[in-house]
C-alpha cells in the first residue's frame, strides 16, 4: 500500500509538473510599477501601437523622471485614461488623447490638486479596486463613481465605463495632457465632431521627438445629448484668423488651436458606456479605418478576449517552473518583454517615417519605439531565439526603410513612431541586424543591410565619429560623452566586420574589424580602466574611476561599468590586465566596493548597485558573466544569485531600474534559463546557472528546448555538470544553432567544494583577440 500510494503521489507530482502553467494568471502588470521600473498597468496586445494606461501624474518636463510611464504605484489620483506609453523608459513622452469619465452636473476642465478632492477632473482612487492583466486594466474612480475598464486590439484602445445609476454621463477628453510636459509643447491640434457622431482629431508635439503627428478617431456606444468643445490656450495668441461657426463651445463642431478640450454628453443609463479609440501616425481617416478593421463594433469582450488569447499565445513561448514568486517575476519580464518595437503603421500600410513624410510598408510591417541603446544587448537576442523569424525581419526591413527615409542617411538610433529622437549613444542598430544575419535571419536586402551599417557607422557628424575615425578614438575635449562613444563604437565595428566577413566583403570587414580594436586607444594600462582621453592623446587628469554624470567622460555610468565594456574581445581585456586573474580582482573590485548611493542622487538612471555595479542601467549587465572568460565559473554563479536575488521580485519595486522598453526584463529571461548573449553577434551564449526548476522554449522552428536544474537548491547553488542532450560540456559557452535544435540542457547542481564543472578548465567563448 505503501509503495502504491508512493507512486500515486509520484505521478500528481509529476502531472503538476507536465502542466503547462497559465501565464495570464502569473503576470502582474504592477511589477515595476513603483519607483525606479517606470512601467505601465494599463492594456495593450503584443507589440501593440495603442498602449492604453492610467495617468496619475502629468509633471513639467524638468519634474518629469519618476512619471516616465505616466503612472506611479505610490499616487492616489488618477488624471485620465492615455492611449501612448512606453514601458520602463529613462526619458519619456506620449500621454496622447486623455480621456476621462465624469458624472454629475459639471464638467471641470483643469485636472486640480491631487491633494485637493473635486477640485478638478482626477479622482481619487485605491490599490484595492484596481486590476491589471495582460489585455485587461480595471479600477474605480472614486470621486465620480465610475468602474472603469480597459483593453485594447493592436490600434484600438477599448473603455468600458460604469457609472452610477441616474448620474449624468460625461466623457472629456484633453489634448493639453502629455508625459514629459512644458507650455507650448502641443504646436498645433485638432477635434472634430462629424455627422454621424464619430469624433476625429489630432495633435502634433514638440516633445522627445520633435514634430510628431498624432491622429485619432473615436466612437461612442450610445448617443450624444450634447459636446462642448474648448480651446483653453493659456499662452496669448496675435492672430486668430476668422471665426468659425459656432458662438459657445456647445455650437462648434470642429475646433483648432494649442490647448484643446472636449466634453461630450450622454444620458444617465444603467448600461455600460463603450468608448473607441483608434489612433493613426498618418491621418485622421486611417485612424476611422483601423478601428472599421479591428474593432467593427462595441463589444468589449470580444476585444478583451481576443487580446488575451494573442498574450496567452506569445507568453506561451516560454514556460517556467519552480516557486511561483518565482514563475510571476519571469512571466511578467516576458510580458514586458513582448511590448515593444511595437507597430506603428495603419492597416493600409502607411506609416510615417524619420523625414516625417508618410511611407508604405509594402510586405512587411513597420515597427517602432526603438530604445536602441538598451534592446540590442538582450531584449532583441530573446526576440531572435523565441518569435518567428519574420518579426526580426520586420524589425530589419523597418531599421532600413527609415534608414533610406532619413535626411541624414542613417540608420535610427532612437526612434518612436518613425520620429528620431537622438537619444543615447551609439548606432546600435547595427549589431540587432548583424544578429539576425549571423544567425541566419535574412529576409530583407541584405546589400542595403551593410550599406546601410557602414554609412552609420562613417556618418562624420553625428557624436564626433569624424574624429573617432581620424584618432581611433573620441576626444573629450569635444564631447563629453567621449570614453563611453569610443567603446561601444568599437563594438558595433565589430559587429559590421563579422556580416561583412560572412558576406565575402573582405574590405569592409578588414576596414571595421581594425576599428573593432580602438577599445584599447582608451584602456589605460597604468591604472587599468577606460580613461577620457583629449585630442593631443594624453588622459585627461585628474581621473576618478567613480565619477559619474555631467563632467565625466562617460554616459550614465563610469569607468567601473565601461572598463570592462569590450564583449567582442575580452581575451584582450584579460592580456592588457595582465592575465585571468587580474580581471577577476578587478571584477571583485567593483561588485564589494563600499559606494554611498547619494554618490548618484544627481545622475539619473544610476540604481540598483551592487558596490560599483549598477544593474539599473545597461553598462553593466553582462558584467557578471565576464568571470568565465576568466575561468571562474564559481564567482558568475554566485554573482547571478546576488544580482537576482537583491534587483528583481514581484512587487510594484520588483525592478530597481528602468526596464528600458524590456531590456532589464530580457535580462531576467536569460539569466534564469542559465545562459546569455554577451556578444550579440557572435552566435553564442555565456553559461551561467539557471534560476527556474525547469524552463521550455518552444523554438519558432517547431523544436523544443528544454532547461533541466538538478539538485538545485539554496545549499546547492553550485554547477557541478552542464550536459547538452546528455553530453557534458567543456565549454562555457552554448551556440545559437545548438540551442535552435532543441533538446535538452540541464544544469546538475551541488555545493561549491562539490561544483566539478565550475572547476574544470572551460574553453572560453568568443574574443576577437584569440580569433585572431
Amino acid at each position: 500500500m505503501r509503495k502504491v500510494l508512493c507512486a500515486a503521489g509520484l505521478l500528481v507530482a509529476s502531472m503538476a509538473l507536465a502542466q503547462s502553467p497559465d501565464p495570464l494568471k502569473l503576470v502582474d502588470p504592477m511589477i515595476g510599477t513603483g519607483p525606479e521600473g517606470h512601467t505601465f498597468p494599463g492594456a495593450t496586445a503584443p507589440f501593440g501601437m495603442v498602449q492604453l494606461s492610467p495617468d496619475t501624474q502629468i509633471r513639467p518636463f524638468n519634474k518629469s523622471y519618476k512619471w516616465a510611464a505616466g503612472y506611479r504605484y505610490e499616487d492616489t489620483t488618477i488624471l485620465g485614461f492615455s492611449h501612448t506609453h512606453f514601458s520602463g523608459a529613462g526619458h519619456s513622452d506620449l500621454g496622447d488623447v486623455l480621456v476621462t469619465p465624469l458624472s454629475g452636473a459639471d464638467v471641470p476642465l483643469e485636472p486640480g490638486d491631487p491633494d485637493k478632492p473635486h477640485s478638478g477632473y482626477r479622482s481619487r482612487f485605491s490599490h484595492s479596486s484596481e486590476h491589471a492583466e495582460p489585455g485587461y486594466y480595471s479600477v474605480v474612480l472614486e470621486d465620480s463613481g465610475v468602474h472603469a475598464e480597459l483593453t485594447a486590439s493592436e490600434r484600438v484602445g477599448v473603455h468600458r465605463y460604469t457609472f452610477p445609476a441616474g448620474a449624468p454621463r460625461h466623457i472629456l477628453v484633453d489634448l493639453r495632457s502629455s508625459i514629459y510636459n512644458y507650455p507650448g509643447k502641443v504646436l498645433w491640434s485638432r477635434i472634430r465632431v462629424r455627422e454621424d457622431g464619430t469624433v476625429t482629431g489630432m495633435r502634433e508635439t514638440r516633445g522627445w521627438a520633435p514634430g510628431r503627428q498624432l491622429y485619432f478617431a473615436m466612437r461612442f456606444s450610445d448617443a450624444m445629448t450634447g459636446h462642448a468643445l474648448y480651446d483653453k490656450e493659456d499662452a496669448p495668441i496675435l492672430y486668430h484668423g476668422f471665426k468659425t461657426p459656432g458662438d459657445t463651445p456647445e455650437e462648434k463642431q470642429s475646433i483648432e488651436g494649442r490647448g484643446l478640450e472636449a466634453a461630450f454628453n450622454f444620458a444617465p443609463s444603467s448600461s455600460p458606456l463603450i468608448v473607441k479609440v483608434a489612433i493613426s501616425p498618418v491621418s485622421e481617416q486611417n485612424a476611422i479605418d483601423n478601428m472599421n478593421a479591428e474593432v467593427p463594433g462595441f463589444d468589449f469582450d470580444r476585444v478583451r478576449t481576443q487580446t488575451q488569447k494573442m498574450w496567452r499565445d506569445e507568453l506561451g513561448r516560454v514556460e517556467f517552473y519552480g516557486a511561483e514568486p518565482v514563475q510571476k517575476s519571469l512571466y511578467t519580464a516576458l510580458y514586458h518583454a513582448m511590448m515593444a518595437p511595437s507597430v506603428s503603421m495603419d492597416v493600409n500600410g502607411e506609416y510615417r517615417g524619420p523625414d516625417n513624410q508618410v511611407h508604405h510598408a509594402d510586405g512587411f510591417k513597420f515597427v517602432s519605439s526603438l530604445s536602441l541603446w538598451d534592446i540590442y544587448r538582450a531584449e532583441q537576442p530573446l526576440m531572435t531565439l523565441i518569435e518567428p523569424p519574420q518579426q526580426t525581419n520586420d524589425l530589419v526591413r523597418s531599421l532600413i526603410a527609415s534608414r533610406q527615409e532619413s535626411p541624414f542617411g542613417i540608420l535610427p538610433v532612437w526612434q518612436f513612431q518613425g520620429i528620431e529622437a537622438w537619444c543615447m549613444i551609439g548606432y546600435h542598430s547595427v549589431p540587432i541586424i548583424a544578429d539576425a544575419y549571423m544567425k541566419g535571419i535574412r529576409g530583407y536586402d541584405t546589400k542595403a543591410a551593410l550599406d546601410a551599417m557602414v554609412a552609420s557607422a562613417t556618418y562624420a557628424p553625428y557624436g564626433n565619429l569624424g574624429a573617432y575615425m581620424k584618432l581611433g578614438y573620441v576626444p573629450v575635449d569635444h564631447d563629453d560623452e567621449a570614453a563611453s562613444k569610443t567603446m561601444e563604437y568599437a563594438y558595433d565595428d565589430w559587429t559590421i566586420a563579422r556580416m561583412a566577413g560572412a558576406m565575402g566583403d573582405k574590405s569592409v570587414a578588414n576596414t571595421f574589424e581594425k576599428r573593432a580594436a580602438n577599445w584599447r586607444n582608451n584602456f589605460n594600462t597604468a591604472d587599468g580602466f577606460v580613461e577620457p582621453r583629449l585630442e593631443n592623446g594624453e588622459y585627461r587628469k585628474p581621473f576618478d574611476p567613480a565619477k559619474a554624470g555631467a563632467g565625466s567622460g562617460f554616459t550614465e555610468g563610469n569607468a567601473w561599468q565601461y572598463s570592462w565594456y569590450q564583449p567582442q574581445d575580452e581575451q584582450g581585456l584579460i592580456d592588457v590586465l595582465g592575465g585571468k586573474q587580474k580581471l577577476v580582482a578587478k571584477l571583485d573590485a567593483m561588485f564589494d566596493q563600499k559606494v554611498d548611493p547619494k554618490q548618484y542622487a544627481d545622475v539619473e538612471d544610476i540604481s540598483g548597485l551592487i558596490g560599483q555595479y549598477i544593474h539599473g542601467n545597461e553598462p553593466s549587465h553582462h558584467l557578471a558573466y565576464l568571470y568565465m572568460y576568466a575561468g571562474d565559473a564559481l564567482q558568475t554563479q554566485a554573482r547571478l544569485k546576488q544580482i537576482v536575488d537583491s534587483q528583481y521580485k514581484p512587487a510594484p519595486d520588483g525592478l530597481v531600474g528602468n526596464d528600458d522598453l524590456g531590456q532589464m526584463s530580457a535580462w531576467l529571461v536569460f539569466t534564469s534559463l542559465g545562459f546569455y548573449p554577451v556578444a550579440p553577434g557572435s552566435n553564442e551564449y555565456v553559461l551561467g546557472r539557471p534560476f527556474v526548476d525547469r524552463g521550455v522554449v518552444h523554438l519558432p522552428n517547431g523544436k523544443t528546448l528544454t532547461v533541466e536544474s538538478e539538485g538545485m537548491s539554496d545549499a546547492h547553488g553550485f554547477v557541478k555538470d552542464v550536459l547538452l542532450n546528455g553530453k557534458s560540456l567543456d565549454r562555457s559557452y552554448v551556440t545559437h544553432e545548438e540551442l535552435m535544435r532543441g533538446g535538452e540542457l540541464k544544469f546538475v547542481f551541488s555545493d561549491a567544494k562539490d561544483a566539478a564543472w565550475s572547476h574544470r578548465a572551460l574553453k572560453m567563448p568568443y574574443s576577437e583577440t584569440a580569433a585572431r
